[in-house]
């Protein structure tokens, strides 16, 4: 059975919009949690687009699940999150002029730098996750850094416009998930996933965890939050 994070970012996006205090996303998170999820998922950007630092710290105070902070490879964000202490960072790439994370991190390209910094994560206590494209080199270099999880972006197969498309993606995304399992690496996967795109996902049993955000705030603002979280949650179940 796979395990549900709830990427609470969208909840500070609409408060932020406004400058006030209004939706908290300290009280959606133990919406969430009081729902079923597994986990709460938050992305600290370096502009602080949406979640706040104070957020971040209360949120390590009131979750009783799992608090997986997503940041850039950064000196200052290793330094909040030794600060904070999650239970998981998952290091992305991350481009100020971007809407969302739009693709994977180049882990081939850094290897040096990531492994100095999930040293120091380690040191900390924090277990590291690292935010890769369905890529066989990606994957490797993941596993010689010493990570200790991946997660597969799936933006490429939740945006295929064509079947045969959809069906290249998902096997990329198989294959990408069986050879980390093989290296012994957990295995997650998220972004642009919906109640009705990952429903194909849930046959790789080496996919371990989903996290998801914008379908589940999407549909919260229609259903409310609580039904919006049991309903995926129940098809990570069920399914």
């Amino acid at each position: 059975m796979a395990r549900l994070g709830v990427n609470i970012d969208h909840v500070a996006t609409l408060r932020q919009s406004r400058g006030g205090m209004e939706p908290d996303p300290l009280v959606a998170a133990v919406l969430v949690e009081l729902a079923g999820a597994d986990g709460i998922v938050v992305h600290l950007r370096e502009d602080r687009r949406h979640i706040q630092d104070r957020d971040l710290k209360l949120l390590r105070q009131i979750i009783k699940t799992k608090l997986d902070m997503e940041m850039a490879p950064t000196d200052e964000m290793v330094k909040m999150a030794l600060g904070v202490k999650p239970d998981l960072v998952t290091l992305v790439p991350e481009r100020r002029e971007e809407l969302t994370t739009e693709g994977g991190l180049s882990v081939a390209g850094q290897r040096e730098a990531l492994q100095s910094l999930i040293g120091l994560l380690h040191d900390g206590g924090i277990a590291v996750s690292l935010f890769v494209n369905p890529d066989f080199d990606q994957i490797k270099a993941a596993h010689k850094i010493n990570a200790d999880y991946i997660e597969i972006h799936t933006g490429r197969y939740a945006n295929a416009r064509l079947l045969k498309e959809e069906d290249a993606e998902l096997e990329a995304i198989e294959q990408a998930a069986k050879l980390a399992y093989k290296l012994g690496l957990g295995v997650a996967a998220g972004h642009g996933l919906n109640y009705h795109n990952v429903r194909r996902l849930l046959a790789i049993s080496e996919i371990v965890e989903y996290n998801i955000g914008h379908a589940i705030i999407s549909r919260a603002v229609l259903v409310g939050l609580e039904r919006a979280v049991r309903e995926m949650k129940e098809l990570l179940v069920h399914s």
